[in-house]
């Protein structure tokens, strides 16, 4: 009690405190900031000393009780500091790199984006600055329920041998997520023409070099039996009708079927030659049937199929629960949404797990050299990147230069200003840093080879270092088994974007971007974004690059993912796979 009486007491238990605010300050800072910081606590000794000896000196002691008052409010609002200074410095140098970003050489932005992470940027949580995209809540999004696999609404599609009108054979062309959508559709034609399905088939390509088959992708079983009471199913034509389909009698390619064709093209094309010849075989299917005008039971089953029937095989979801647990740290399943990507791969969640999971954000870049040489767009490498595609183009493209020799060219310019150009890794790194999301932000980032290579990914991955991909998250011996198989490794990507806590895609024209958001629409129950920049738009504002200020662009970019992010009902003639919440695939409640 007597020590507490003096005033002007040395007070050791006070000293003790401060000390372990130094400490405290010292551990939560790194790199340069921890030589500041040892600065300022090794000032604070000798100017303790200073202070025992002037003790003896009455104007003296007054001026060295003061500053230790002083320099004692610095040590406990050092992170304030720190951090408005951060902000400050954060945002001088966002300014600094929208106007490099297109004004100047790569290695200029480099260096900009470089000296911004590791000067302003520090550690942060995954959630942005506003809580806007951490859910779906416009259109009362938790109201819609998924209700494709609900019959109570449609009479079921009874089949008997008797009315059966045939067979409908389908190859599917293109890439997992195209063969998805052909999968889907045939089931929907085979319901439509009252005939039996052959299980798809998918033809081989030179640009994906996938020998995949359906049961090598997805469980052939089930998706017969969760059908069968509205389609018929069966995994080969019948023998008798094998020497039809040798012969292409009733071969029906896209001359003959056009793209989104509406029901009664198939009942004058396509049912005349399934009665006559007892099978049709639709050769080159892909997205072939329209999505309006159409019966809601046919509309339906369409939904039935692409959310409820076609599961990966087992194979595949363990490397994909793999790879979720990994990046999440967190071995059960949290939602609807994980349980219908990864079945049982996954342990069911309990309420009485409370271990804090880490979330993370899953970045679909559309930049691989397919994309980009057949967008026709210039992406600043010069006259050697304009060979190098034009090549490109040659080989794999040859009907794409026959169309431009007999349309009017359209200048570069002109495709980025109307947003028809892919963003680049550098334009997606400033969309994602103008939402708010900070450097400790884990990313898996989905998709095969970027052009460019690592020197072109150098801003992304220098400004958000917790990086991933299927690669690291794998080992080379559990990726084996893919290695080869492009289709099965892109369900891969499929799996981590749909269960990421948010999607960002930046192309929404990609097949895979658009089947994830409506996986995510449908099982999401509201707590799923989606975020979709408007290219046409992201173009206008980088075109004031040397005007705009990081703060304006900041607001630009939120408003216009704002936009995109809501999810509305789904506009007549609009894809179901994309946009599900509709009377056909979802209930409200």
């Amino acid at each position: 009690m007597g020590k507490q009486g003096l005033p002007r007491s040395p007070r050791p238990e006070t000293r003790d405190k401060e000390e372990k605010i130094g400490r405290r300050s010292l551990d939560s800072l790194t790199g340069n900031d921890l030589f500041i910081g040892r600065r300022i606590f090794g000032s604070e000794g000798s100017k303790a000393q200073g202070s025992k000896h002037d003790q003896s000196c009455g104007s003296s002691n007054k001026f060295s009780y003061s500053w230790k008052q002083q320099h004692s409010w610095l040590r406990r609002n050092f992170k304030s500091i720190l951090v408005m200074v951060s902000v400050t410095s954060f945002i001088f140098f966002m300014d600094s790199i929208m106007v490099s970003i297109f004004h100047s050489d790569r290695s200029s932005v480099m260096q900009d984006i470089s000296r911004l992470s590791n000067d302003t940027l520090h550690k942060n949580v995954f959630q942005p600055d506003t809580p806007t995209f951490r859910e779906e809540r416009s259109s009362k999004s938790s109201q819609w329920k998924p209700c494709a696999d609900n019959n109570k609404q449609a009479v079921a599609l009874e089949r008997s041998s008797e009315m059966n009108n045939g067979y409908i054979m389908v190859s599917a062309n293109g890439g997992l997520n195209q063969q998805r959508v052909a999968i889907c559709n045939a089931v929907a034609v085979a319901a439509l023409l009252n005939a039996t399905l052959v299980l798809p088939r998918f033809l081989y390509s030179n640009v994906w070099k996938d020998p995949s088959q359906f049961g090598d992708i997805y469980q052939e079983e089930r998706f017969i039996e969760y059908l069968k009471d509205e389609v018929h199913i069966v995994k080969d034509l019948p023998q008798h009708l094998k020497p039809i389909d040798d012969k292409n009698l009733s071969l029906v390619t896209d001359t003959e079927l056009l793209k989104e064709a509406k029901p009664d093209d198939y009942m004058k094309h396509v049912l005349p030659l399934l009665k006559k010849y007892g099978m049709v075989h639709l050769f080159g299917y892909g997205n072939r049937l329209g999505f309006d005008p159409l019966p809601f039971d046919v509309q339906r089953l369409r939904c039935k199929c692409n959310f409820h029937a076609l599961k990966f095989a087992p194979e595949i979801q363990e490397a994909g629960s793999l790879l979720v647990k990994r990046i999440r740290r967190y071995e059960t399943s949290q939602s609807k949404l994980d349980e219908a990507l990864l079945g049982e791969s996954m342990v069911k969640y309990s309420a009485k797990e409370d271990q804090e999971r880490l979330k993370y954000l899953a970045l679909h870049l559309r930049f691989e050299e397919d994309m980009i040489a057949y967008s026709l767009c210039d992406f600043g490498g010069g006259e050697p990147e304009r060979k190098e595609l034009q090549a490109y183009r040659e080989d794999h493209f040859p009907l794409l230069l026959k169309r431009l020799k007999e349309s009017k060219a359209v200048s570069p310019e002109e495709l980025r200003k109307t947003g028809r150009c892919p963003l680049t890794p550098e334009e997606a790194t400033l969309v994602l840093a103008g939402l708010g999301f900070k450097k400790g932000t884990y990313i898996y980032l989905a998709g095969s080879q970027i052009y460019g290579g690592s020197s072109r990914m150098l801003p992304l991955t220098t400004l958000y270092p917790n990086l991933v991909t299927k690669e690291t998250l794998l080992t080379p011996q559990e990726l084996a088994p893919f290695k080869n198989f492009s289709s099965q490794l892109a369900a891969l990507d499929f799996i981590a974007c749909a269960a990421s806590d948010v999607f960002a895609m930046t192309d929404s024209g990609s097949q895979l971007s658009s089947l994830v958001s409506g996986f995510r629409t449908y099982y999401g129950d509201g707590h799923a974004p989606t975020l979709r920049p408007n290219k046409k738009r992201l173009a206008a504002i980088l075109s004031e690059s040397e005007t705009i200020k990081w703060k304006a662009f900041e607001n630009r970019i939120r408003k216009m993912i704002e936009e995109g992010h809501k999810v509305r009902l789904r506009p007549y003639g609009r894809s179901i796979y994309r946009q599900p919440k509709c009377p056909e695939c979802m209930c409200k409640f």
